[in-house]
């Protein structure tokens, strides 16, 4: 009897451990981050960080139902909660509301929740169960077609929604199918076409293609005999296209604000006049958010005492620029800690996902890893100016019921498909 109880307690604790950490202290930031200097109210559920304290209780009670549900479940289930997922994002263009000029929320009373956080994890699941089923090899074109199909219906529907934080989050999955045979040259491709885009962007399509021309030039020269000419100028044609494509892409596709945004962080614009318009206008949260982290020297200038969190300085502090309040209230070490967290948090999912008996486990726990290492790398570089300005939360720690929620179902899923091994071991 004691034997079979302790059976449902072998969960890996030193990764709910993490998240806990990473959901207290995100709790304590967005109550830095929220209050107006007034005697703190943690009731006060007109306040976020009062009600993020609900959000949290709800937490819980999901991961007691998650953990409940049988292991197995989860992947026979997989494809229908796919589909349900793509049901929800569809009917968001009927009944969705719009916020911020994103239609990605329903209303649902007095609070909204928004289905691109979820549809994540059911992508994940669908993934994992179309990469381990016995007649998929990834290495074949037509299942590389299949599964890229699986990622582009839930990422074209949240970009329809005009949702590009979200949408990005998608790229990760080329990390998993690499990990599961996908050629390596695909990355090659991906990484050229990104460093290609900047280039073109930054300094022309005309300069980029000369340098990308003397470039494969240089390199068929210098390997002749194991590169091929056709090869050669195929590849030099591609890169030719690409610059002169995501040209034409950014001055006729892209709206005008993000147009500056890319623009703001490549520094293109000459003008002087023009730029402090753009600054003031698409970078006051950078600047103001630079300026926060900055302040906070080595140590921080204390939970509570931010000058620049107190004074509002920073909108919206608590949910896509909280990790400004870390940098001011917490300083370098505080923001270390997070990043620590972090790091171990998606380590911990990676050694996990490796010692899965199971391909679709094994293919899940590196979805997982790969979504929250994308929308920590984003956020992070976002607030710190490296990276262009893209609204998307902090996994765990930015305020938001369905943020909180979608990442407690993406983790606890993966928790509970371990403990199958550590309960068979």
């Amino acid at each position: 009897m004691v034997r079979e109880t302790n059976r449902y307690f072998k969960f890996d604790w030193i990764t709910i451990a993490l998240f806990l950490l990473l959901v207290g202290f995100g709790w304590v930031n967005i109550l830095s981050a929220s209050h107006t200097g007034e005697t703190i109210d943690y009731f006060n559920f007109s306040q976020p960080y009062g009600k993020q304290l609900i959000f949290i209780f709800f937490t819980f009670a999901l991961i007691i139902v998650l953990l409940a549900i049988d292991a197995k479940f989860y992947e026979r289930f997989s494809s229908i909660i796919y589909i349900l997922s793509l049901l929800s994002l569809v009917g968001l263009f009927l009944f969705g509301k719009n916020v911020n000029g994103a239609t990605s929320w329903y209303g649902i009373g007095g609070m909204t929740l928004q289905p691109s956080e979820f549809a994540k994890a059911a992508t994940a699941l669908a993934v994992a169960k179309f990469v381990s089923d016995l007649n998929t090899d990834i290495r074949r074109f037509k299942d590389q077609l299949k599964v890229l199909l699986i990622l582009f219906i839930p990422a074209f529907l949240v970009l329809l929604q005009n949702d590009t934080g979200s949408t990005l989050v998608y790229a990760a999955f080329i990390f998993v199918l690499y990990r599961e045979g996908l050629p390596k040259h695909y990355l090659t491709i991906g990484i050229i076409v990104v460093l290609l885009s900047v280039l073109s962007l930054k300094f022309g399509a005309t300069r980029t293609s000369v340098i990308a021309s003397i470039g494969i030039l240089a390199f068929y020269f210098l390997n002749k005999k194991h590169t091929s000419i056709i090869l050669s100028f195929i590849t030099l044609i591609c890169c030719i296209l690409v610059s002169f494509g995501v040209r034409f892409f950014y001055q006729n596709v892209l709206q005008p604000h993000q147009q500056d945004r890319i623009s703001l962080w490549l520094r293109l614009e000459k003008d002087p006049v023009k730029l402090k318009q753009m600054r003031q206008t698409f970078a006051y949260n950078l600047n103001e958010s630079e300026k926060a982290i900055s302040s906070g020297g080595l140590t921080g200038r204390g939970f509570l005492e931010g000058t620049r969190t107190t004074g509002k300085f920073v909108p919206e502090q608590h949910t896509d620029y909280i990790f400004s309040t870390v940098g001011e209230e917490w300083g370098f070490l505080g923001s270390s800690f997070v990043v620590v967290l972090f790091v171990l948090l998606i380590l911990r999912v990676l050694h996990l996902a490796e010692l899965q008996k199971s391909q679709f486990s094994r293919v899940y726990g590196y979805s997982v890893a790969a979504i929250i290492f994308m929308h920590f790398f984003i956020n992070i570089g976002m607030v710190m100016g490296i990276i262009p300005t893209i609204g998307i939360p902090l996994p765990m720690f930015s305020y938001g019921g369905s943020g909180l929620w979608a990442f407690t179902i993406l983790l606890f899923i993966f928790i509970k498909l371990d403990s199958n091994r550590i309960n068979e071991w």
